[in-house]
């Protein structure tokens, strides 16, 4: 196939509506769930809660599109590990169809040339399969996007929805040159980190969602409609009762907005989180420079690598970033002593990994509040070793390869939300509480108005 033809556009509103295909199934899910919440209740004292019932709308889709991000990363790794991605070898398209069925007849003709090779109808599908899933994550996301700018909500939350989009789009754009440039290998790295970060900004944004509903889901309950204060001879009272219970969630946004004062240890916590975080994702990259170079089975033992705890490596060949698949930047083979440098530094970092973290599980547990935090980081990192090891001593089996990536995903996703519990302050939606401590919340016979600068569209 030439390189004009690498990219084809023909095809593309069919793989935008397969994309809508996919993301239908959880708009309409959600919208079934909440289709009662859509009510136009006839009276302003109902406002706060049509406002929360459009934050919690929010909030599911927003939980429901982290776990299929999720499950796409997943679904990537197989692709990869299973060597789909050029199962198709043009985008966004298979040979300028929107399906595999449509470019039997190429298909086939590639697979008689090399039957094990690149282009099979079961790596096409794959690798189709995957295109599409992509595509219904963006959709999700442009939801999410459009429905956060929509409605009254602070700025900081629509830049978030903004962000996470653009990156979404961003990786959409290295999905293609995964394609168009023959499997890179720094591209199909950039394209393994840039979807955990999606990861990443979809867990703060739905973490912040969770705790501001939380939060004021907590505060209404049991305030009284003004509609049936209205109706029972004491009304006065009762709106004054409304009136407090509106300024206890003011008071709690505030007290949520300000960090707690810590003392010993757990002031460091953040910041030893956020150290776990960035190690986390240094060696996702190592593992995807590893993966995408096929330098797994380097090592074939373990602790030791063939036989030896320094075995020959030529690190300036195996971290060479700016070359194709295979070959140095001269178009030399890539030797084995390159493979074993990108295996063995992959190995070594995780032994740093595993001890950092294993002592910041430690730490947590010993804090009430954090100890679930803790047990979790043990668990991934337990899984984490048990694949680890698996994909040497088995020689790369499926299954342990693609749970193993899997594993650092997560290892991302529970860090970021440790991240959050300790930092309340910046979820979205709440910052602007800081800047209304001393002016109180009024309300009136009809409605309750903020006098405060509390977020718009937030109680």
């Amino acid at each position: 196939m030439s390189s004009a033809s690498l990219v084809n556009l023909a095809p593309l509103m069919n793989i935008i509506l397969m994309g809508l295909i996919v993301a239908l199934g959880p708009l309409t899910w959600v919208w079934l769930k909440t289709r009662g919440d859509l009510i136009t209740e006839a009276h302003q004292a109902e406002k706060a809660e049509q406002e929360l019932r459009s934050r919690q709308r929010l909030l599911l889709l927003s939980q429901i599109t982290l776990f299929l991000t999720f499950d796409l990363l997943m679904f990537g790794a197989f692709t990869r590990l299973t060597d789909s991605g050029l199962g198709c070898p043009d985008w966004p398209g298979c040979y300028g169809h929107g399906s595999p069925s449509g470019a039997n007849a190429m298909i086939e003709g590639a697979q008689a040339i090399m039957p094990t090779g690149p282009v099979t109808h079961v790596k096409a599908w794959i690798e189709m399969i995957h295109r599409y899933l992509a595509t219904g994550v963006g959709v999700l996301i442009l939801t999410i996007a459009l429905f956060t700018v929509s409605q009254k909500y602070p700025r900081a939350l629509k830049f978030e929805s903004l962000l996470i989009l653009f990156w979404v789009c961003l990786q959409g754009a290295f999905g293609a040159l995964t394609v168009t440039m023959r499997l890179f290998p720094a591209i199909v790295t950039m394209h393994l980190l840039g979807a955990v970060m999606l990861l990443i900004l979809l867990t703060r944004f739905v973490t912040a969602q969770r705790s501001w509903v939380g939060l004021i889901k907590g505060g209404l309950e049991g305030v009284p409609s003004l509609e049936q204060n209205a109706l029972t001879p004491q009304a006065s009272s009762d709106q004054h009762s409304h009136k407090e219970h509106i300024e206890n969630i003011a008071r709690a946004l505030r007290r949520v907005s300000q960090p707690a004062h810590q003392q010993g240890l757990t002031k460091y916590l953040p910041t030893l989180l956020g150290l776990g975080l960035m190690l986390v994702l240094i060696q996702i990259v190592l593992g995807g420079w590893v993966s995408t170079n096929y330098a797994v089975t380097a090592c074939s033992t373990f602790p030791m690598c063939q036989n030896s705890w320094w075995p020959l490596m030529n690190f300036s060949e195996g971290f060479e970033i700016w070359r194709a698949l295979g070959v140095t930047s001269k178009g030399e083979i890539l030797n084995f002593e390159s493979l074993t440098a990108i295996h063995y530094t992959h190995r070594l970092t995780a032994y740093v990994v595993f001890a950092y973290l294993s002592a910041l599980g430690y730490l947590l547990q010993k804090e009430a509040h954090y100890k679930t935090l803790g047990q979790l980081i043990w668990v991934l990192i337990s899984l984490q070793v048990a694949t680890g090891i698996s994909n040497v001593v088995f020689q790369w089996p499926l299954f342990a390869a693609v749970l193993h990536t899997g594993g650092a995903a997560a290892l991302g996703i529970v860090l970021t939300s440790g991240l959050r519990m300790f930092r309340p302050q910046e979820g979205l939606g709440l910052t602007a509480v800081r800047q209304s401590n001393q002016t109180p919340l009024q309300t009136t016979n009809a409605s309750y108005t903020h006098t405060s600068e509390t977020p718009r569209g937030s109680i």
